[in-house]
C-alpha cells in the first residue's frame, strides 16, 4: 500500500484527520526533508526516507520499491498531494501497487482564508517555476487567465534564480487588470512565522515575495473591505 498524503500548509490544525490516520498506519515515511520536518512529531519510531529538491523521481521509485516488500508507505507533500504534489508521479511510476491519494488543504485555500474571500468566483493556479514548464508557456497561461478575468493564484512566485518572473507576470496582467486590482501575499501560510499582506497590482513589493509565498491577484469584481479581500460571487447585495 502506498499513501500519497497532502499534509496541508504546515500546522496541525490544517492537517486532515485522514492524513494523520494514514501517517499513523504507515510503516515508512518518504518525503522532501522540509516536509519531513513538519511532521517529525507524528513519525517517531517509523522508518524515514528523505532527500532534497529535484529528487522527486528517486523518492517515488524508492517508495514503490519498499511497498513491494509488503510495508505500507506514506509519500508526503505539503498542501494537497494532487496540486503540484506527488500524487501524479506516484500513479505514473507505480505498477500494480494499491495507491490511495489523501487530499489536503492546499496553499491557495489556506492563503485565501487568511486574506478574506478572494476565491469566491472562478480562479486558477499557475506556477512560475520554469523547472518543468517553459517560461513562454507560463506567461501565455498568465495572459489567457488575465484576459478571461480569472482570479489568479500564483505558486512559486519568486526565487533567487528567477527574481524577475513575478514582475513579468504582473506586467502581463496589467494589460487586462487595473492597477487598483487587490493582491494578497501570504508567506508561510498557517505556520509559526506566517506573514499576510494586502496590496494592489500597482503597489506590490516584489522584494517581499519568495518561494514560501503565494500571491493571489483578484479579478474585475474583487475589492478590499475592512482590510479583507472579497471577490464578488454575483449575488444581488444591498449596502
Amino acid at each position: 500500500m502506498i499513501f500519497a498524503i497532502g499534509i496541508g500548509p504546515g500546522s496541525r490544525e490544517t492537517m486532515t484527520y485522514e492524513a494523520r490516520s494514514a501517517i499513523e498506519k504507515s510503516d515508512v515515511i518518504v518525503g522532501y526533508k522540509t516536509y519531513i520536518d513538519l511532521v517529525k512529531d507524528l513519525i517517531k519510531g517509523k522508518e524515514v526516507v528523505c532527500n532534497g529538491m529535484k529528487q522527486e523521481i528517486d523518492r517515488v521509485k524508492k517508495a514503490v520499491e519498499i511497498s513491494k516488500t509488503g510495508k505500507t508507505v506514506a509519500v508526503i507533500s505539503s498542501g494537497d498531494a494532487g496540486v503540484y504534489g506527488m500524487a501524479g508521479l506516484i500513479l505514473e511510476l507505480s505498477e500494480d501497487e494499491d495507491v490511495k491519494i489523501i487530499s489536503g488543504v492546499t496553499a491557495s485555500t489556506a492563503a485565501a482564508s487568511l486574506l478574506g474571500a478572494p476565491l469566491m468566483h472562478d480562479f486558477c493556479h499557475i506556477s512560475l517555476s520554469d523547472l518543468l514548464t517553459p517560461i513562454d508557456l507560463i506567461y501565455k497561461r498568465i495572459e489567457l487567465a488575465s484576459e478571461g478575468d480569472f482570479v489568479i493564484c500564483i505558486y512559486n512566485p519568486r526565487s533567487k534564480g528567477r527574481p524577475g518572473h513575478l514582475k513579468n507576470a504582473v506586467d502581463i496582467m496589467r494589460k487586462y487588470k487595473s492597477g487598483s486590482t487587490p493582491v494578497g501575499i501570504v508567506k508561510n501560510a498557517c505556520r509559526g512565522n506566517q506573514e499576510v499582506r494586502i496590496c494592489t497590482i500597482d503597489t506590490i513589493d516584489y522584494e517581499s515575495v519568495d518561494m514560501l509565498s503565494i500571491v493571489i491577484a483578484g479579478n474585475s469584481s474583487t475589492y478590499i473591505k475592512n482590510n479583507r479581500i472579497i471577490t464578488k460571487r454575483g449575488y444581488e447585495t444591498k449596502y
